[in-house]
């Protein structure tokens, strides 16, 4: 089993967000900045709104996915036979639940995704993770609190490379500039114990 974020490792937020955000009349400030209000001219609570919003549109179920993810997470599953959870935080609005869960069946098949978890917008994902606990499953993420939580809970955290973190230097957490590289640190590894 896998476990991995949504936004910013399997789909494309930030491509489909900052159009968003342009078209409803905010400046792009620093397209590699990972917080919304450094990101554009807006305030840190206006920041937060705006992802609430986005979230909950019928955006989110067209997001694309991320560099080569579609073609990696397919393989993983159908020729390694891997199962992936999702966690991510989107939002409590169950329309954008159905809406993100539809959009990752369409992306990466039926069968790949074995278990949803939502979480509220912006939300740690403590929580989440806890459950998973010394399992030794793979966490791909992008956020590297998250990522460190991860390590904390006995995961093999991973980072999805973007520009807010590619410098983020930890021996115990490889960042990956693709799907290509953590499909390569998966099959090269052996599987840990199955979780229960």
């Amino acid at each position: 089993m896998i476990l991995v974020d949504a936004d910013g490792v399997l789909l494309d937020w930030a491509a489909h967000f900052d159009e968003w955000m342009v078209r409803h009349g905010h400046a792009l400030q620093d397209p590699a900045a990972y917080l919304i209000h450094e990101r554009f001219d807006v305030s840190h609570a206006q920041g937060r709104g705006c992802i609430k919003q986005f979230n909950e549109s019928a955006a989110i179920a067209y997001l694309d996915a991320l560099r080569d993810a579609q073609w990696y997470v397919r393989k993983l599953h159908e020729k390694h036979g891997y199962t992936f959870h999702l966690i991510t935080s989107l939002g409590r609005d169950r329309y954008a639940m159905q809406a993100r869960e539809a959009n990752i069946r369409r992306l990466f098949g039926r069968t790949a995704f074995s278990r949803f978890v939502f979480l509220d917008t912006g939300a740690d994902k403590h929580e989440a993770l806890v459950e998973y606990k010394d399992s030794g499953c793979w966490w791909l993420e992008d956020k590297i609190e998250n990522a460190e939580v991860g390590l904390d809970f006995g995961l093999r955290s991973v980072l999805m490379a973007h520009g807010y973190n590619e410098n983020y230097q930890n021996p115990r957490i490889p960042v990956v500039p693709d799907w290509k590289s953590f499909y390569q640190l998966v099959i090269d590894h052996k599987e840990p114990a199955p979780f229960q």
